[in-house]
């Protein structure tokens, strides 16, 4: 119900606020001596904009689906191997009783907490590409449990919005991305992105937890935590003890090292137990393409409505509007010109890497700003592209308290990179 509203929203949003900017034109006199507003000609283009943006994000929902057909196809194909192999099974076993905590209603060695891990690792990684497939796995895997077909259940909540808070040990695309800019040090903003995704997953955490009575002082999610805290500890502290150009590097080497043992263990595991390889990996890869062109429509849908957010301009309104109020408390707005990023992240993945190198381009790679930017598109997830893809590929249309806990794990984050790149980069 709530993506229902939120879609709505975006289209009537977007269409006021074209309206508002062609009455804007004509009377452009009035406002500009009024309040101080400017318009010109290109706000009568405003709604060619919006008609010509649902045509282009129709075509990259469909690019999008398309590619994820190879992705997935490779990737599920891969999870049948692992599982058949035992893999996952193994997975499944070492956060069992972790997961039994957060997922009480997830059976015991049940599959899809292997696939819950696989898909968090490679989040942690930064592996967007392989995290999706192994995501899907693990919502069908969930979906299997659920009583109610078209309503989400507690452990598909659960698993979600601890996705979308996107924990982020190794943000590669993001380094990658800076480094192909010209940054001096593409890796400088690896710590304030693991600072930053960590507050947004523990805030996602607590946040379900309320709402699903979880109690998060038991001793084995403690120790779970304490033991992932002390690893992202580690973590910082070796890279941080890296030569600034040799930071980016390895934590490239060692995420994609990872990521093709976890592929080889697999093989090797289903070698061991007599498995047909080849022969299972297409019969798991056969259902990639089914899972792939089921979600064209929610992802029509949701990247239409976006497009038009974002065409009709109400997303500079809304950054204007927030710069205006921080102006009036009298608090330091250096960062508002970064805040796009931050703001089209829950939207759309594309969009937010897009206004992060147009920040990059505009204010410099090794700016304040620049580097912010950098830091707010580690910093979370796609939220509601996220929801469309995972909810739509299993068919969920009541969503429940998913998308209020997903922005409030998103704030948290998106706070927490503020503060953190005034600490590090001002």
């Amino acid at each position: 119900m709530a993506l229902n509203y939120i879609w709505i929203g975006f289209f009537l949003i977007g269409f006021v606020v074209a309206l508002f900017r062609v009455l804007g034109y004509y009377y452009r006199n009035f406002f500009q001596e009024t309040f101080g507003i400017a318009f010109d000609q290109t706000d009568l283009a405003v709604f060619t904009d919006i008609v010509n943006s649902t045509f282009s994000m129709a075509e990259t929902s469909v690019n999008i689906a398309v590619y994820l057909i190879g992705v997935m196809t490779l990737w599920l194909g891969l999870m049948k191997i692992g599982e058949m192999g035992g893999a996952v099974n193994v997975l499944s076993r070492i956060v069992g009783p972790f997961f039994s905590k957060l997922f009480p209603e997830l059976p015991k060695n049940h599959p899809a907490g292997g696939s819950i891990l696989m898909n968090f690792s490679a989040n942690m990684l930064g592996l967007d590409n392989a995290a999706t497939p192994l995501g899907l796995k693990a919502m069908h895997e969930l979906q299997a449990l659920n009583p109610s077909k078209d309503t989400a259940s507690n452990a598909q909540i659960m698993f979600l919005v601890l996705n979308t808070s996107g924990l982020t040990i190794i943000p590669i695309s993001v380094m990658a991305l800076r480094a192909a800019e010209g940054a001096a040090n593409p890796s400088d903003v690896f710590l304030p992105i693991l600072i930053a995704t960590y507050f947004s997953s523990l805030a996602g955490l607590i946040t379900v937890s309320i709402f699903q009575k979880i109690n998060l002082l038991q001793p084995v999610i403690l120790a779970y935590l304490g033991g992932l805290t002390l690893f992202i500890i580690g973590i910082i502290y070796y890279f941080n003890s890296l030569p600034q150009e040799q930071a980016s590097a390895m934590s490239s080497l060692v995420g994609n090292f990872i990521l093709f043992f976890i592929i080889v263990s697999f093989i090797v595991l289903a070698i061991r137990k007599n498995v047909n390889v080849y022969e299972t990996f297409i019969e798991g890869a056969k259902d990639g393409f089914n899972v792939a062109i089921t979600i064209i429509p929610y992802l029509v849908a949701m990247l239409v409505a976006i497009g038009v957010f974002r065409a009709s301009g109400a997303m500079e309104f809304l950054v204007s509007g927030i710069a205006g109020f921080f102006g009036f408390l009298g608090v330091n707005t250096d960062f508002v010109p970064a805040l796009p990023t931050a703001l089209m992240k829950p939207l759309s993945g594309s969009g937010a890497r897009g206004m992060m190198i147009e920040a990059m381009q505009t204010y410099g790679v090794d700016s304040f700003v620049g580097r912010l930017a950098s830091t707010l598109q580690g910093s979370t997830e796609t939220t509601f592209y996220t929801l469309a893809v995972y909810y739509g590929a299993v068919s969920i249309r009541k969503t429940r308290y998913t998308v209020t806990c997903g922005l409030i794990a998103d704030f948290c984050g998106i706070t927490a990179a503020i503060f953190v790149g005034y600490i590090f980069f001002q």
